[in-house]
């Protein structure tokens, strides 16, 4: 689509949202019923798409995307009635007699960016939101997952007019003509690099945004965690998508009284959850290009791994790799990850750790497995992140209930129910004034010593 396309329909969609079709609740909560059911009836092809473009099987699938987008649209059906309320609040004497409340309001035409590792939900989370809250939108799918990009161009086009919801499917071209638009809000899922590229672009209309980012999310072991379910879940979350999850632990820090058994135990579970030979497993995907695929072979030190490190130049598959021995001085600390390989270094000292930590960039994600409780407090009280988990990883986004997001390096901004809705929102600040009552003594001439007492009683 050229730049005077997009120009085009940003256009539609404005003169759409000036309409007022958008703004009661009904039809809100009218479209998202309509998009749950279209995800329903396309789920087998979008289950498919990412097969093909990620290599997941159905059933991650659907753990991962269309069934948690599935259940995002259905807790906005269910709460955005209540979301869209307005709120009221407490007025000062001083401004008797009035009532004061702050209303939800559309932020109006929308742009939303989502990236290919999750290709399906990023998308339809968010969109999800946005109509919620009752915006128009435009999405714009990425590159590198086309086949998901297509069954969510045809999902949206059988579900919405385009001057309301429309798809621009493309690569940089068509990310560079959206993002010199003047849109009223920008949602971006992505990489920092990137993240900049949009920021500066939305500086320009001085248009607000919300950047989904990432970064190098360490896990932390200490020497009192359960060593061998810590191994059983950090496998699964490490190498689930391959790793091409933006809250996947990155690396792992272990007490090193514990370091060896936590090892041996990774190595374990590896093994029972992914086979003697992860590449032959069917359920196990694959890396999204080339590029992708070169680079996480780069960071392999074959003289580090203690199991793993196969690859298959055919697929793009990497086995999940587990490297010992990493010093911040190896080449995989040196970028976040975003694929199988886990590198694991050692710690003596905890608070130590923790103060290195907090030199550190701020990750969008952070884990510790623990049962010391004086460490569980250090960790989420000093440390700066996104979010996280204490003896568990990834799940803390897979809620409603929470806003997820991140924090300098990784982020700014959050969504998922309440707070989504209140990121595609502008929250108006209203008073009400009576016309009954009106009290002189804000008025000039400031004479009456009567009136600087009582005004001194009502601002205290």
């Amino acid at each position: 689509m050229t730049g005077e396309q997009i120009q085009a329909l940003l256009e539609r969609q404005r003169e759409f949202y000036k309409s007022g079709t958008t703004i009661p609740v009904s039809f809100r909560i009218e479209q998202l019923k309509k998009l749950y059911s279209t995800v329903m009836k396309y789920q087998n092809e979008v289950n498919d798409a990412l097969k093909k473009d990620l290599g997941k099987s159905h059933y991650e699938g659907f753990m991962c995307e269309s069934g948690l987008a599935l259940s995002e649209i259905s807790h906005m059906i269910r709460h955005t009635k209540k979301f869209a309320s307005r709120k009221t609040v407490a007025t000062p004497l001083a401004q008797f007699a009035s009532h004061s409340y702050k209303v939800p309001v559309p932020y109006g035409n929308v742009l939303i960016m989502s990236p290919w590792n999750y290709p399906f939900l990023l998308t339809i989370d968010p969109l999800a939101d946005a109509i919620a809250a009752g915006n128009t939108a435009i999405v714009k799918p990425s590159a590198y997952s086309p086949a998901t990009s297509e069954i969510i161009e045809r999902i949206i086009s059988e579900c919405f007019s385009s001057e309301y919801v429309a798809v621009v499917t493309g690569g940089r071209n068509e990310n560079a003509a959206l993002l010199k638009q003047k849109f009223d809000f920008v949602f971006f899922t992505g990489s920092k690099e990137v993240g900049k590229e949009v920021l500066r672009n939305t500086a320009e209309y001085l248009t607000p945004a919300v950047l989904e980012l990432g970064g190098k999310s360490p896990c932390i072991v200490d020497k009192s965690a359960n060593i061998k379910l810590a191994a059983k879940r950090i496998v699964f979350g490490k190498y689930l998508n391959c790793g091409q999850t933006c809250v996947a632990p990155d690396y792992i820090l272990c007490e090193s009284s514990v370091k060896d058994e936590f090892v041996k135990e990774v190595i374990n579970q590896v093994k029972l959850q992914y086979g003697e030979k992860p590449l032959e497993n069917k359920d196990y995907g694959k890396i999204i290009n080339e590029k992708h695929f070169s680079r996480l072979c780069g960071l392999i030190d074959e003289s580090k791994v203690v199991i793993g490190g196969e690859t298959n130049v055919f697929t793009n598959q990497i086995a999940p790799t587990v490297m010992d021995n990493v010093t911040e001085n190896d080449a995989v600390m040196g970028e976040e990850i975003f694929g199988p390989i886990m590198p694991i270094l050692s710690f003596d000292n905890f608070d130590n750790l923790i103060d290195e930590l907090k030199n550190k960039e701020k990750p969008l994600a952070l884990y510790l497995f623990s049962s010391n409780k004086k460490h569980i407090k250090r960790v989420t009280n000093e440390l700066s992140y996104g979010g996280g988990c204490i003896n568990d990883v990834v799940i803390h986004l897979a809620t409603s209930n929470m806003g997820f997001g991140g924090v300098g390096e990784s982020g700014m901004g959050a969504y998922h129910g309440k707070a989504g809705f209140e990121a595609f929102s502008h929250y108006k600040s209203i008073v009400d004034k009576k016309t009954w009552l009106d009290l002189p003594m804000r008025y000039q001439p400031y004479k009456s010593k009567f009136y600087e007492k009582l005004l001194h009683m009502f601002l205290k």
